[in-house]
């Protein structure tokens, strides 16, 4: 144990020598000086802070702000832009790298950073001209020929973390090997002072960028399409408000009408407790505000903008929409619209099998990729592809990304073309659920404090997997990663049932959680859509219990917290 805290506070004093930030080169010898007065509070945060580098993968970096290897700060991030300047620098002597940031705590100065180390290593670097949406940066990539794209952005995380994401030069999040590689050229990088950072160099973007952005993503609503609706909006605190207006003013639509306390970028997020949509409590205001000036539609953004949420008036007052609910709703205005031939619609394999019935009742070709827009963007000729956690494709053309500005524009034309007609979203899933029958959904996550309880819950589905789960016999059994369908391997278990359910487990690629996705499918017989929704909710409901109780380590033990939605059922 004492021979752990010498190395532990020896590793701490080193990455404080070598930490170029006054900030956090102090808090960091501050916590050294109180782990040295033997507070235990103190050393199991420095212990977490050491506990190993913040790991590069496909979704990048995300992390907590403070000093140390296992946190974002300055050190880490010119580290970083330091392997990845490396690393391009293989493929092209002189790279050119756009970057843009969002509005969180030192979003800025790690932009500023990646500059810095970009130009002093001999390439070219342009910065966006102010916090904007993280679309706007992937859509900057093409626009101006870069050979790679930096957001830093923690998206939809906690007001306490930020975050690094990595485009290569077509647009794309990064995939295998492209993530190893960077991640190897990062290791090879020496002392952070040691890495030079010019004092200028850098272009500072204009706005012609973000003005070529709205004129093309305007180009997802059609020409003389129906445009009266009215829309409340939030950007819980992002930088989503001015682009959302300017993009529905120039598409022809009313301006929306901004949750005022939500709709200049502040990174301490002070209305919500979770600045993510999906979280209980994030859209309070906005539902408050529907209320009082009863719109056709709420629409919010994440932090960066690039998902979106929705909320439709009904009976009992205003409802949330699932991910899934949204992706089936846009699904069928893109059909209904017309696909090209060849043409394809993507979802993840977590999302609801809903959009695969749509598009194979259509005749459309249908692809099931991985997690993530990092492998959706990458779909062959694809035209629009979505997955649950809020992240809709409707433009990759332009963006090859989610991106909730795009996907606002296109719902808005949607809901405002079935106004024209007389009818809400809520009876276009109606319409859907008939044809294609119920496909509720429902997901739950289990936090864990050690990650490893992660892999031994996985190992456990695994090696002991029960025959039935809600009453249902299980009838197939995927691991994950072994590789299954033709995807990529991934860590996680798949199980379908003999009544066409379905369950997923996986670890987040974020966070210390396990999360669980959970599917029935129902029928419409007759036209009793109530029967089926009740039923496929019952389903669901026998699912979840038991799914909770597998998750849980040594089958029952006290250990991990949950949270998750409740069942809402999809089209």
């Amino acid at each position: 144990m004492a021979e752990r805290l010498v190395a532990l506070l020896a590793a701490a004093r080193a990455w404080a020598v070598d930490d170029p930030d006054p900030g956090t080169r102090a808090e960091l010898r501050g916590l050294i000086a109180d782990v040295e007065r033997g507070a235990e509070a103190a050393r199991a945060e420095l212990a977490d802070r050491f506990a190993g580098p913040l790991a590069f993968g496909t979704a990048g970096l995300r992390a907590a702000l403070g000093a140390g290897p296992n946190r974002m700060n300055r050190a880490v991030v010119i580290k970083t832009a330091a392997g990845l300047t490396a690393y391009l620098q293989g493929r092209k002597r002189e790279p050119f790298v756009v970057i843009g940031y969002d509005a969180r705590t030192s979003s800025d100065v790690f932009a500023r950073d990646t500059a810095a180390v970009v130009v002093a290593a001999g390439g070219r670097a342009a910065v966006l001209p102010r916090p904007l949406p993280t679309p706007v940066l992937a859509y900057a990539i093409g626009f101006l020929g870069a050979d790679a794209g930096v957001m830093v952005t923690a998206s939809h995380n906690p007001p306490q973390d930020n975050g690094y994401k990595v485009y290569l030069g077509d647009g794309s999040q990064i995939v295998p090997p492209a993530d190893a590689d960077i991640a190897a050229a990062i290791a090879d990088v020496g002392p952070v002072t040691a890495v030079p950072l010019a004092d200028d160099g850098w272009e500072t973007l204009a706005d012609d960028v973000v003005a070529a952005y709205l004129e093309d993503v305007v180009t997802v609503v059609a020409p003389g399409s129906p445009r009266d609706l009215t829309v409340v909006h939030t950007a819980l605190h992002g930088v989503g408000t001015d682009t959302v207006r300017r993009a529905f003013v120039a598409a022809g639509f009313a301006e929306p009408i901004p949750v005022l306390a939500q709709a200049e970028p502040d990174p301490h997020f002070p209305t919500v407790s979770f600045p993510n949509p999906e979280e209980p409590g994030a859209m309070d205001l906005a539902l408050e505000l529907a209320e009082q000036t009863a719109p056709d539609l709420v629409i919010a953004n994440d932090p960066d903008a690039d998902r979106c949420a929705v909320a439709i008036p009904g009976p009992g007052g205003w409802r949330m929409l699932r991910g899934d609910e949204v992706g089936a709703l846009l699904g069928a205005h893109v059909l209904a619209r017309g696909v090209p031939e060849g043409g394809v619609l993507a979802c993840s394999i977590v999302s609801s099998r809903l959009l695969a019935a749509m598009a194979h009742a259509a005749g459309v070709a249908h692809e099931e990729t991985l997690t993530g827009f990092k492998w959706i963007g990458r779909v062959p000729r694809l035209v629009y592809g979505y997955e649950e956690a809020l992240g809709y494709c409707v433009d990759p053309g332009h963006v090859r990304d989610k991106d909730g500005v795009s996907a606002a524009l296109l719902l808005a034309e949607l809901a405002a073309t079935l106004k024209a007609d007389g009818r809400t979203p809520a009876d276009l899933l109606d319409d859907i659920a008939t044809a294609h029958g119920v496909h509720a959904t429902d997901a739950f996550s289990v936090h864990v404090a050690d990650p490893s309880a992660l892999a031994a819950i996985l190992g456990r589905l695994r090696s002991d997997p029960p025959g039935s789960v809600g009453g249902c016999v299980i009838t197939r059994r995927d691991d994950l990663a072994a590789g299954v369908d033709g995807l990529p391997p991934t860590d996680g278990v798949r199980w379908y049932l003999a009544d066409g359910s379905r369950v997923i487990a996986r670890p987040s690629g974020t966070e210390p959680k396990l999360k669980v996705y959970l599917e029935a499918v129902e029928p419409v017989a007759t036209g009793d859509l109530a029967g089926a929704r009740r039923r496929a909710a019952e389903r669901l409901h026998g699912l979840r219990a038991d799914l909770e109780r597998l998750t849980m380590p040594d089958h029952g033990a006290s250990g991990p917290t949950r949270s998750g939605s409740h069942s809402i059922l999809t089209g």
